[in-house]
């Protein structure tokens, strides 16, 4: 199945609050941060990655462009993220807060563990750490 960039977001899936919850502390920075972006950014995208043996890695870029597989979750004050399938799969449940404790910010992924039934602790390769 051939996928295609889409021109419009209202013909993506909507995300649910419970496939992937995001706080108002993480809205707000994802629509300052759009807000504030040069060039042709319309949303902020949600990416999952191989991690080895301490689980996936969960990260945040800017989007131009939706993909048609992708699932959208915006409000009206400018917050817009896009999700892929397989990301969105492995997110269901999870939590995006934002932290700022005024030396380090950061957006913190909550609840990702549960999701893919690990418990963050590395066992199983045999590898020397």
């Amino acid at each position: 199945m051939e996928t295609g960039l889409v021109e419009t977001f209202e013909s993506l899936k909507s995300i649910s609050e419970e496939e992937l919850a995001v706080t108002e502390s993480a809205r707000g920075k994802i629509a300052g941060l759009l807000k504030d972006s040069d060039g042709p950014i319309t949303a902020v995208r949600v990416f999952v990655s191989g991690g080895g043996c301490s689980g996936m890695n969960y990260g945040m870029t800017f989007a131009e462009t939706p993909d048609d597989r992708d699932s959208v979750l915006e409000d009206d004050h400018g917050c817009r993220l896009l999700v892929d399938p397989v990301a969105l799969a492995y997110m269901n449940g999870a939590e995006i807060d934002y932290t700022d404790d005024g030396v380090n910010a950061t957006f913190v992924f909550n609840n990702v563990f549960n999701i893919v039934g690990g418990s963050g602790a590395c066992g199983g390769c045999g590898g020397a750490h």
